[in-house]
């Protein structure tokens, strides 16, 4: 077992809380036989950190596994009760499952999962993705709390979902667990009739008789009879938090008088619970497809409290991860990377890659080579994907515009957010892209792209494009600028406004950049800002984030619906990102601080208000950076 097999096995036993990115990198390297003396030189960190960091998780591991644990036996110890399962039970992660395939995958045909369903509990094929599931688990213990999962299809929300249901068992509630896809036509013929179906679910699902009629009253209302018989008839018989799932919501969305009742029903409990405390029992989760938003104004949200968890894509450290539990033998990173090169991070595009290569003759190469066209692994979503657009004219049009561009282009706000909640475009402030070479070659052959007739015609208008392009973009770092910066956050601000969604705002500033500059050059100086600028741009993932060089050495980070203290741990992460470029001030390096490169960051949220100005948000963000350099630098400060 390597150093990144035993990580992902104790990813799986270290959840609450679990391990840092500074404790996983210390354990990487003693696992690789490191001194502390050489792990500090390595990941820039003071060495008595790195034995303090050290000390504490050999104890923890020894609290678990009822040996003692030191840097010197870890390989020996963990190897042997790993593989044979023995460790105490003292502290157990929120979902304990066994999954010897992670350890040692012996696949055979009957075993293999072919892509596209949820993955069981037990799959060996479903990959983590810090710190999602830790937030979910943490979410649903609150009373009252909500968790709202959106995301383009196929990202894994219904796997996600199965674990969030299987943390609430363990943990003693009641779950359950609806389907709106499965329910019949009928049912949405009203909203009474919908909400009599709702109620006799649940209550057949908790095991208690419906009895539906002894609560129900037309003169007050479906609303207020179902609320009355949530509280004094469902709650009343136990004595348990409740986790209600509900799964594809997005079939509610056709239904508007419904969706426009229901869902705002469900914020009110949410909302009454903060004092009621029989409604404090339930507890949400709210899945749905972004696809459905083509239908919907862009100005209007569904659903808008509790947490938001977007689902990202796969790094290339994940991918990598899941064809070894494919048994692909990918010694280095060459093979995921040409994959991701084609089709990105998508889980469910990865995996149905790597299902054909572990299942078929297909090479790699022959993959790749067929994967755009309609005799492909892909073409089947592919397809289905294009079906979408081309219902709409416009968003036809929008899709087109971005396909033939050799750079990224500035879409109509209504389109971009469609293509985007589709999956198909990423966005960087208002420059659209297209998400993967896949998509580019396919929708380029579908729509039949030709050059005008008038070549000159062509060229002004890629010129112009260009022109744009270059106005919003800094030149040194190319990242976007300070004007569209602003001119971003002003278009975020109204949009979040609308919505009642936290808008976040980090505020990155490279510690004595100045004595750096003049120690070094301008020219070394200019280099380390790019090299600053690719690191951010690299920790940040969130779908919509947006990324700027705020001016000189600052640099901004716009995320919406991301809490505070999502931000923060972004903010960490951007921080332990850019000192493990283990950029060196020496020899002028400040006493008393740190001879490598850091980041001082502040960090605030907000919920925006149409009436305020969002340089409120710029000044609050800004505070917390003075305040993290008032408390010595090298750090994150929330406002």
């Amino acid at each position: 077992m390597d150093s990144t097999e035993a990580l992902t096995v104790l990813s799986t036993i270290l959840r609450d809380p679990p391990l840092s990115n500074i404790q996983e990198q210390v354990f990487h390297y003693t696992w690789q036989g490191l001194t502390y003396t050489e792990i500090s030189a390595k990941i820039g960190y003071e060495e008595s950190y790195i034995r303090d960091v050290g000390a504490k998780l050999w104890q923890r591991l020894s609290h678990i596994f009822g040996q003692k644990i030191t840097k010197n036996n870890i390989n020996t110890v963990f190897d042997y009760y790993i593989l044979n399962g023995q460790r105490d039970s003292s502290e157990q992660p929120p979902l304990a499952l066994s999954n010897p395939t992670m350890l040692n995958p012996t696949l055979t045909s009957e075993r293999l999962e072919f892509p596209g369903s949820p993955l069981p509990l037990n799959s060996a094929f479903y990959i983590n993705r810090p710190p999602i599931e830790e937030l979910a688990y943490a979410e649903i213990d609150k009373p009252g709390s909500i968790i709202r999962i959106k995301a383009p299809s196929k990202m894994g929300k219904s796997s996600l979902l199965q674990r969030i249901i299987a943390h609430a068992k363990a943990q003693g509630f009641h779950a359950v667990n609806l389907d709106f896809q499965q329910s019949d036509e009928s049912i949405f013929v009203n909203l009474d009739k919908f909400l009599r179906w709702f109620c006799a679910n649940v209550a057949r699902q908790l095991q208690i008789k419906p009895n539906l009629d002894d609560y129900w009253d037309d003169d007050i209302g479906s609303k207020v009879s179902c609320t009355f018989y949530f509280q004094g008839y469902l709650l009343e018989q136990i004595d348990t938090p409740i986790l209600l799932a509900l799964n594809e919501v997005n079939r509610l969305f056709e239904y508007e008088t419904i969706a426009s009742e229901f869902l705002p029903l469900l914020r009110s409990w949410h909302e009454e619970a903060q004092l009621d405390e029989s409604l404090q029992q339930l507890r949400f989760v709210v899945v749905h497809s972004t696809e459905i938003d083509i239908s919907l104004n862009i100005n209007q949200s569904p659903f808008n409290v509790g947490l938001p968890i977007l689902l990202p894509e796969l790094t290339l450290e994940q991918v990598q991860e899941l064809a070894r539990r494919y048994q692909l033998n990918w010694i280095d990173t060459f093979q995921a990377t040409e994959l991701m090169a084609m089709v990105g991070g998508h889980p469910y595009l990865v995996q149905l890659a790597l299902y054909h290569l572990c299942y078929s003759d297909l090479t790699l190469a022959q993959l790749l080579e067929e994967a755009p066209t309609l005799t492909g692994v892909y073409s089947h979503h592919l397809r289905r994907q294009f079906t979408v657009v081309e219902k709409n004219p416009k968003l036809l049009a929008a899709l087109k515009q971005v396909v033939m561009a050799t750079e990224s282009v500035h879409l109509d706000a209504i389109a971009a957010y469609q293509l985007e909640s589709m999956g198909l475009i990423t966005l960087q402030g208002n420059q659209a892209t297209i998400r993967c070479e896949l998509y580019q070659l396919y929708f380029k052959e579908q729509l039949s792209l030709e050059s005008p007739t008038d070549p000159r015609i062509g060229q002004l208008e890629q010129e112009n494009q260009q022109l744009k392009y270059l106005s919003t973009i800094d030149d040194l770092t190319k990242l976007a600028n300070r004007r569209d910066f602003d001119h971003h956050l002003a278009q975020e601000w109204q949009r979040l406004a609308e919505e009642e969604v936290t808008l976040a705002l980090i505020l990155a500033d490279i510690d004595f950049f100045k004595l750096f500059n003049d120690a070094f050059g301008h020219l070394t100086g200019d280099f380390c800002l790019q090299q600053v600028a690719q690191a951010i741009r690299e920790c940040v993932k969130s779908p919509g984030a947006f990324v700027a060089r705020f001016g000189g050495e600052e640099f901004a980070v716009i995320v919406p619906q991301m809490e505070g203290y999502q931000a923060v741990q972004l903010a960490e992460q951007i921080r332990e990102h850019v000192k493990a470029l283990n950029i060196t001030h020496d020899p002028y390096r400040i006493c008393g601080y740190s001879s490598i490169l850091t980041l001082s960051l502040g960090v605030a949220a907000i919920i925006p208000h149409p009436e305020d100005d969002p340089l409120n948000l710029v000044q609050a963000a800004d505070e917390a950076l003075l305040e993290s350099k008032r408390q010595g630098r090298d750090r994150v400060t929330l406002r």
